[in-house]
């Protein structure tokens, strides 16, 4: 297993954590946010943390920000070659995983490896578009699937920020495992797949996702929908609070029924004039060369 480490951009930087919080610079704005992972003292004085330009305080399973004046509802960061709009959210997110900027290069990576040959890929669960515009502009055909309609705006939003409204992307706002039986019974297949299932949440049409229930079914069917000649899958763990074991022993059966390779490990953010890091979730990893 191996850490996966995610060094600061121009657009981004882990400014400090600590005391179950994390202060980051997104653009032009600091942000402070919850992170349980931050289980250590903070090292910038308390005067540096007030200075910050939103606060997200938790209350109950959700929570608000406490902003400044000049706060706007979004803005526009360039990120791994890539424009995302972010905005805060009510649950602490804003629209980017910084962390993910390693996963998007190791596709990038794999798919410039294929020439020739045209690479799809289904993200499951994609948020807003970081894996899938990644992929799209590595010159993959890309279906992006997510349960949210926002997400799928949004993520359409950062399309054309990006310059990549025309490419090969088919956006499905659905359920993943109602969408994954149905694309079994059609006979498509897909030579990458990206997915980051949450531990609970509701799919399109009221449909509840449990983690500890589905994800068997999930990745069983995952396997049944991949290609002759897989390239990639990719599955994170960010709020599941699983091992990279937990997720390898199920990556390493795509090994023994395609070859290639398997890592998994952590992924991890780098704090700015440091050398600690942050935890940013869990991941398994296959590559077939």
């Amino acid at each position: 297993m191996s850490t996966v480490i995610t060094e600061k951009e121009s657009s981004y930087a882990l400014l400090d954590s600590g005391e179950g919080m994390k202060l980051e610079r997104f653009g032009a704005y600091v942000l402070a946010r919850p992170d349980p992972e931050a289980l250590w003292l903070k090292k910038l004085p308390e005067t540096e943390w007030q200075k910050a330009d939103a606060a997200f305080t938790r209350t109950g399973a959700t929570g608000s920000w406490k902003k400044g004046t000049a706060f706007p509802k979004a803005w526009n960061i360039e990120y791994a070659g890539l424009t995302f709009e972010l905005r805060p959210t009510s649950f602490k997110h804003v629209g980017i995983f910084p962390e993910q900027k390693s996963h998007w290069m190791w596709l990038e990576e794999a798919i410039h490896s294929k020439k020739g040959k045209t690479i799809k890929v289904l993200n499951l669960f994609a948020y807003t578009g970081g894996a899938t515009l990644s992929a799209a502009r590595a010159g993959a055909e890309v279906t992006h699937l997510d349960s949210s309609k926002v997400a799928i705006e949004w993520a359409r939003k950062n399309a054309e920020l990006s310059g990549l409204a025309s490419a090969p992307i088919r956006w499905i706002e659905d359920d993943a495992l109602l969408f994954l039986r149905r694309e079994l019974k059609r006979g498509n297949k897909y030579d990458v797949v990206i997915m980051d299932p949450p531990a609970f949440g509701h799919g399109s049409g009221g449909a509840l996702w449990k983690i500890e229930r589905d994800f068997y079914e999930l990745f069983s069917l995952v396997e049944k929908v991949l290609s002759d000649d897989p390239l990639a899958v990719i599955v994170n763990g960010y709020t599941a609070g699983y091992s990279p074991l937990s997720l390898l022993n199920n990556v390493s059966r795509l090994a023994d029924a395609f070859g290639g390779v398997t890592d998994s490990g952590e992924l991890a953010l780098t704090e700015e004039h440091t050398t600690r890091l942050l935890p940013a979730g869990v991941f398994a990893r296959f590559l077939k060369k």
